[in-house]
């Protein structure tokens, strides 16, 4: 992965959802909305996330690497055995001699001038003249060689002076990259924390089908659940179920419900919300059922008891996206009843929005063959009943999966979403 190009995409995902930021999957282009087509997965910005965090910590690492190789480089240039500072000295003593020889030279060529002078006839002219030459040849090279020895010590100087040079600019440039990882990191943070954020679905319903208003004790009541999911999301879907007496929580053992995953039941914790399976890849306008059923005991201490529905998923952009929690409440009779005909129970719509954060639910476990129908696509309106919206045939896989809840007070709304959500993303 490109980093900084796809933590760019993640910034402007969360702060403009309506730009066009990147290249989306051809597969969804029938079903997923322009927007969500060019936005980078959760795990993109996920793995973005990751990247730029070992990316920042290679850059203090660096940084810290770097220092020491200053300090080393600048210590190691201090000792007279460093190799620079053996060619310094080797270049000083060398202009040193050739300075002596220049000046020896020069001085030869003052003496035989002066010998030159003093000359009285032909023959010392000559010699003198002769000697004079000699010395001033001699003064020549001596000069040339003064000229390169200087040469040579000023290159050494040089060298010493570029070590050093290059070892403050590698510093310089790690210094510096620490605080431009950790932009980058703050930004790919930013991304994922946007797109954590819980999006709140209506279209996303769980209701109940056939629960009693009224429930003897002593028998058993089946009735079934109806997952829609009529948003334009292709969601993984863990409806959450919670039944309880209106008792002390002692007593919470007096109620059995279970739900099948089409090979056995499974029963609900009389304690807990239950996350009872996985819906995978529900397309839009898809709809499931699954098939319950719910026993209380004879002797139940409870006259009322409610029961909770909700639908809690996620999708490729969103790890937490939550439907409106219904609730249904029954009353619960002596097992000698005889209540007649009992009409279903009516949901009602909890006030869930600032729900506080709980547990993460279990992983999904093997997938199991539900005993499950998909027909038309339907869509829960604000009052639970179904309204269809379309035709979309699904086949969704179901893993097991839980969670646990918080009850809150007397109203007992139970505490099933990761955070307070935010309005359709």
């Amino acid at each position: 992965m490109n980093l900084r190009r796809t933590l760019a995409t993640a910034v402007v995902a969360v702060s403009t959802p309506a730009v066009l930021l990147s290249a989306g999957s051809a597969a969804l282009a029938d079903t997923t909305p322009a927007v969500q087509q060019h936005k980078p997965s959760y795990a993109d910005l996920k793995k973005a996330a990751a990247e730029a965090e070992q990316a920042y910590k290679d850059a203090v690492a660096a940084k810290a690497a770097s220092q020491q190789k200053l300090d080393d480089t600048l210590a190691a240039q201090e000792s007279v055995n460093h190799p620079l500072r053996v060619a310094i000295a080797a270049a000083e003593k060398a202009l040193t001699a050739a300075d002596a020889d220049k000046a020896a030279a020069d001085k030869g060529v003052a003496d035989a001038k002066a010998k030159l002078a003093a000359a009285e006839d032909e023959a010392g002219k000559a010699a003198a003249q002769k000697a004079l030459a000699a010395a001033e040849a001699t003064a020549e090279k001596a000069a040339q060689a003064k000229t390169e020895a200087e040469a040579e010590r000023a290159a050494a100087w040089k060298a010493a002076g570029d070590a050093r040079l290059k070892a403050v600019q590698e510093f310089s440039k790690a210094q510096d990259a620490p605080a431009e990882a950790l932009k980058v990191k703050n930004a790919a943070d930013k991304a994922v924390t946007g797109a954590s954020d819980c999006v709140r679905e209506q279209g996303l319903t769980v209701l109940a089908n056939g629960l009693p208003s009224k429930a003897v004790t002593g028998k058993t009541v089946d009735f079934s659940f109806t997952v829609a999911n009529g948003t334009d999301r292709t969601l993984d879907v863990r409806p959450l179920v919670f039944f309880r007496l209106e008792a002390k929580n002692q007593f919470q053992h007096f109620m059995k419900v279970q739900w099948s995953d089409g090979t056995e039941w499974k029963e609900l914790d009389s304690h807990l919300n239950s996350h009872t399976a996985t819906v995978k890849a529900m397309q839009p306008g898809a709809r499931t059922d699954v098939k319950m059923r719910m026993t209380i005991e004879k002797g139940a201490p409870a006259e009322t008891g409610y029961a909770l529905f909700a639908g809690d998923a996620s999708d490729q952009y969103n790890p937490c996206v939550s439907g409106p929690m219904k609730r249904y409440n029954f009353e619960v009779l002596a097992a000698d009843s005889k209540p007649g005909k009992v009409d279903d129970a009516k949901p009602a719509t909890v006030d869930d929005k600032n729900r506080p954060e709980t547990g993460k639910p279990a992983q999904d476990a093997t997938a199991v063959k539900p005993a499950m129908s998909n027909v038309s696509a339907k869509q829960a309106d604000a009052g639970g009943s179904l309204a269809s919206t379309g035709s979309s045939s699904a086949t969704p896989q179901l893993a097991l999966a839980s969670g646990a809840a918080v009850l809150l007070g007397a109203g007992a709304v139970f505490a099933v979403r990761r955070r307070g959500s935010k309005g359709t993303n």
